[in-house]
């Protein structure tokens, strides 16, 4: 049966295991925070295939559609999970920790990160807030069996945690679309990270340095997180959103592939911020393809048709909005600015809201 130091070994052999939390990753078992049942693994059905899951560097889903119950067949999404440890060491190692560092946790999760922290830093030097206050007592116990005290608390994360500021970090494990301004009065000189994003692209971790009160940071890595809870994106399948509506009909000469490239996706999330896309093969070989756009309130789409060789591509857009227009759109500014990658982007944060801009901070692109 698979073990703690198997995953230890694991990380360490994909160069993923920084010297200073390598004892940390090898005293907290990864077991003590992971149910008897999860999506994929059931220790009594097999506890083989269970512990080979959990000493994996792999997510393993917790929860899904906010813990209520799920009809056979309906859409699943993930809610709660412990993510892969090369992830949690990656935002770990963004958050630049060193002994002495208060740390405040927006998403505690089963705990698992906590605890780290917690080994790491001490208890009193960790606070983790949850929303749910269910997830609350599971953490706990999960840390009372771990032998490990940070404070954990149910609350919004939007609000941070003032019991225990003002923090050095700030480390958030959901996927936020603005950085609250709690955050930078509780952590008014340090580092604040978070999967940072809109609907339309939520793949960056935003990495900020704060002094006095005021935030400015800059754009990385590829973060598959879950979103803050109160704030989602739009999700479902296609066939639980689109009913036989007839919409616009259109073309376009933009291979539709091409909009959703990193890059692309990045510069028009912060324009439209409130859709989501999804790439559909043909399951006939065909090379054929859809792509299709959805509003989050679920009143507009869109698709593109994409055809190996052709020129120009089927439009056709249904409800108030035209997406695939909103869309066009703001991949020709793109274009137009020279299509910089996202690395040349930062975040701006103050009093006055978040600002993205392009390499320089005056030079603002926008306020999503």
């Amino acid at each position: 049966m698979a073990s703690q130091q198997e995953l230890v070994e694991c990380l360490a052999s994909k160069g993923v295991l920084p010297v200073e939390w390598r004892d940390t990753v090898a005293s907290v078992d990864r077991a003590l925070f992971i149910p008897d049942v999860f999506e994929g693994g059931d220790f009594k059905a097999d506890p083989d295939t269970w512990s080979r899951i959990v000493y994996s560097d792999a997510p393993v889903v917790t929860q899904v559609n906010d813990g209520e119950q799920t009809p056979d067949g309906a859409f699943r999404l993930s809610t709660s999970s412990s993510s892969m440890p090369s992830v949690m060491l990656e935002m770990l190692a963004l958050l630049d920790v060193h002994d002495g560092h208060s740390v405040l946790e927006v998403g505690t999760g089963t705990g698992y990160n906590a605890a780290w922290l917690a080994h790491r830093l001490g208890d009193h030097k960790v606070f983790s807030v949850e929303l749910d206050p269910a997830v609350v007592a599971v953490a706990r116990e999960n840390l009372r069996h771990a032998g490990l005290r940070p404070t954990v608390v149910v609350g919004n994360g939007h609000e941070g945690c003032p019991g225990g500021a003002p923090y050095s970090r700030i480390i958030c494990t959901c996927t936020m679309r603005e950085i609250p301004r709690a955050w930078l009065a509780q952590c008014p000189n340090g580092r604040i990270v978070t999967p940072w994003g809109s609907s339309f692209f939520s793949g960056s971790y935003a990495t900020l340095d704060v002094v006095e009160g005021e935030a400015r940071g800059s754009f990385s890595g590829y973060p598959g997180f879950m979103w803050d809870r109160t704030r989602r994106a739009g999700a479902g399948r296609v066939v639980d959103l689109y009913h036989g509506e007839e919409g616009r009909k259109g073309a376009t000469d933009i291979e539709p592939q091409n909009v959703i490239q990193d890059d692309p996706a990045f510069f028009t999330s912060l324009s439209v911020t409130d859709a989501w896309y999804r790439w559909c093969e043909a399951d006939d070989d065909s090379g054929e393809a859809t792509l299709w756009f959805f509003a989050d309130d679920r009143k507009s789409w869109a698709t593109v048709e994409f055809v190996p060789g052709a020129e120009t591509y089927e439009v056709e857009q249904y409800g108030p909005r035209a997406l695939w227009d909103e869309v066009r759109n703001a991949f020709l500014g793109w274009h137009d600015l020279g299509k910089p990658e996202r690395s040349r982007f930062g975040l701006s944060v103050d009093r006055d809201g978040q600002r993205v801009w392009l390499d320089d901070p005056c030079h603002v692109i926008g306020h999503p």
